[in-house]
């Protein structure tokens, strides 16, 4: 058996950038020495943290850069909290993410109703544009939202009889 540890020759492209002359960037880089002094850069002063800011608990401290438009708030923002728990990797990471999503929407629109504001749900969900492309598609939507809505009410309605 040939001894290959320190002969990298037979494998194709092996050693392409070798050559300084040869180099992709070459002659538009202009080496000043630079590119080794990096490893000492001094890091910039971080975003100041001033509301909750939930991150992964595969990480020992917050991102340098992070959104603070919607800080966690709510039953969304207690189910947020809950699923950063876990690891990124788990679904009791992530599917408790997706139905934080979609408690937000509702409870934006309970907001805009508290406010006096009523959203113009068909408008904000494109059915203008669904009815033209799509009819078929709107229709069976908004049959399984009322079938879905009125199987849920009876089923509250059943519940507060017997009470």
């Amino acid at each position: 058996m040939e001894n290959l540890s320190n002969d990298y020759t037979h494998i194709k492209g092996w050693g392409i950038d070798a050559d300084p002359e040869n180099e992709p960037t070459y002659p538009m880089k202009k080496y000043t020495g630079d590119d080794h002094k990096r490893i000492n850069w001094e890091r910039p002063p971080l975003q100041p943290v001033n509301i909750e800011v939930l991150h992964s608990n595969e990480r020992p401290n917050i991102t340098a850069v992070f959104g603070t438009s919607t800080p966690p708030s709510g039953l969304s923002g207690a189910i947020r909290r809950y699923a950063f728990q876990f690891s990124e990797n788990e679904y009791m990471h992530w599917l408790p993410l997706l139905l934080a999503d979609r408690v937000n929407v509702v409870e934006g629109i309970v907001d805009d109703l508290k406010r006096g504001h009523i959203p113009n749900i068909f408008a904000e969900k494109g059915m203008k544009a669904e009815l033209k492309h799509n009819p078929k598609g709107l229709a069976k939507k908004v049959l399984v939202t009322l079938a879905v809505t009125s199987i849920a009410y009876a089923l509250l309605k059943g519940k507060s009889k017997k009470h």
